[in-house]
């Protein structure tokens, strides 16, 4: 401007920079999105039960208003310091760029909130990552009742015309098991009407208590439904823990009866021992008697159980959609063709859907959080990278422009020491409020986040101490390198310069 630069190109020039930063880097990441975009689906597969054929393309309108915000926030982050430096005092400017200094009192406390506004939403990202992190560990840890390893499932319908009875598909599933039994490698198979943890494939059935007031068919609570052939408790690994397990007897002319889970005999119950209690079940209000408890099993979703689970006998209730279960330790493509030439010898019509190992089951019901965790985790880890790298930025460039002042202060007998704590002590002010702040946006995503988490407190005090202690660490060393180079300069150098 001393040499007859107007305000206006002055902040066309410093407009201009950051535009020409903010278009390049949107060009890039419209490169990275359009390489990335179509594998998205193979992404996803691994998490969710998502087709990873499926074809996904970048949508125009979407990847159009992300370069505008782009090119916006290059506009933004433009103007400010181009206003402050057309309205800069020309003598002043001299003097302090012939002082060395690191700019106007304005422009230093802009630096600094920016900085500490980088550290509080590096403080947020990386404890809402922590937490989830932290909640995704204890429930993969969470014990669901039954064992999913070497576990083989596959889903089989039954033709309404060959199989429209009670006693024909009871027939079918008889023949069919004592036909897996028959091969080498099977240690058991059973059948079902549903799969723990498998999506929609649950069902439930009224219940009351046919003692005391029985309640409206309206109001009665409804239990977890499931109906089982023989062997089923054996083949899943679920505890028989009071009681016996449904035999050859319990037929459909015979007493109907039923297991009910440890939760829902204690539910219903109480103290009282459940053996020989009778439930009114379904809409007909059946009665049928409690031979036996078993296990607790998280049968629809892992992070939370079922109050009431109750086990019918394949003999007495069944339908045409079952699931067949064998245990088997090899591999599942192998116990595929296996089972499907069982099959065969029953019903050389039917097919086998949807085979699968169990533990694929079991990490798709977790896929939604791991998912969550993960993304959450990148953009925590990008946060802390930015914000390192905007305090390296901050602190380098304010020792650039103090080299002439740390030269006569080493000229005049401060030592390397006296430079690093300097530096560091005015680099390290912004993080300190930015940690504060951030601390508490980590606080008021965590009420946020609260019911995403599994058994972990979004105050976890030691979380939070560990999140502040990363960030403070990669801050300090952000701040050491440039100090340490600031300590490292020759004052007759600086000197020379200044």
């Amino acid at each position: 401007m001393a040499i007859g630069a107007s305000r206006a190109s002055i902040v066309r020039l410093f407009v201009f920079e950051s535009l020409l930063v903010s278009v390049f880097a949107g060009l890039v990441g419209t490169l990275l999105a359009w390489q990335f975009v179509p594998i998205v689906p193979k992404m996803a597969a691994n998490f969710l039960p998502f087709d990873p054929a499926t074809r996904v393309e970048l949508s125009l309108p979407i990847l159009g208003f992300t370069i505008l915000l782009s090119v916006l926030t290059g506009l933004a982050m433009g103007i400010y310091p181009a206003l402050q430096s057309s309205r800069a005092d020309l003598v002043d400017g001299l003097k302090e760029g012939g002082r060395g200094t690191s700019g106007s009192a304005h422009q230093q406390r802009f630096r600094k909130i920016l900085v500490g506004a980088q550290v509080a939403l590096s403080v947020t990202l990386l404890v809402g990552a922590a937490l989830l992190i932290t909640s995704f560990l204890r429930l993969s840890q969470q014990n669901i009742g039954f064992h999913p390893e070497n576990r083989w499932i596959g889903l089989v319908t039954l033709p309404e015309a060959q199989y429209s009875d009670l006693a024909a598909r009871q027939r079918f599933a008889e023949r069919t098991l004592a036909a897996l039994h028959t091969v080498a490698g099977f240690e058991s198979a059973t059948i079902s009407a549903d799969i723990p943890l498998l999506a929609g494939g649950g069902s439930n059935m009224l219940y009351s208590r046919p003692d005391g007031e029985i309640l409206p068919i309206d109001k009665r609570a409804a239990a977890a439904s499931h109906n089982i052939a023989p062997d089923y408790f054996k083949t899943w690994g679920i505890p028989l823990l009071a009681g016996r397990d449904f035999n050859q007897h319990d037929t459909a002319d015979r007493q109907n009866v039923l297991l009910i889970s440890l939760a829902g005999a204690k539910k219903i119950f109480g103290n009282e021992d459940p053996i020989g209690k009778t439930l009114l079940t379904g809409s007909a209000s059946t009665p049928a008697e409690i031979v036996g408890v078993v296990g607790d099993v998280r049968s629809r979703k892992v992070a939370e159980p079922d109050d009431v689970e109750l086990y019918r006998p394949w003999a007495q209730q069944n339908f045409p959609f079952l699931s067949i279960v064998v245990l088997s330790r090899l591999r599942p493509d192998a116990v595929t063709k296996l089972v499907q030439s069982a099959l065969a010898t029953v019903d050389p019509g039917l097919a086998i859907a949807i085979p699968q190992p169990m533990d694929k089951i079991v990490a798709q019901a977790l896929g939604q959080t791991r998912l969550m965790t993960w993304l959450l985790a990148i953009f925590a880890g990008a946060a802390l990278l930015l914000a390192t790298v905007g305090i390296y930025g901050a602190v380098a460039y304010t020792v650039e422009q103090r080299t002439g002042e740390i030269g006569v202060r080493m000229a005049l007998g401060a030592q390397t020491l006296d430079i690093l704590r300097l530096i560091v002590n005015q680099g390290i002010r912004p993080v300190i409020f930015g940690l504060v702040v951030g601390l508490g946006a980590a606080l008021a995503l965590g009420r946020l986040i609260a019911s995403q988490l599994y058994q972990t407190s979004a105050r976890n005090p030691l979380l939070l101490a560990i999140t502040i202690l990363i960030l403070g660490l990669a801050a300090l060393l952000a701040c050491l390198f440039p100090a340490r180079r600031a300590s490292l300069v020759n004052p007759i150098d600086a000197l020379r310069v200044e």
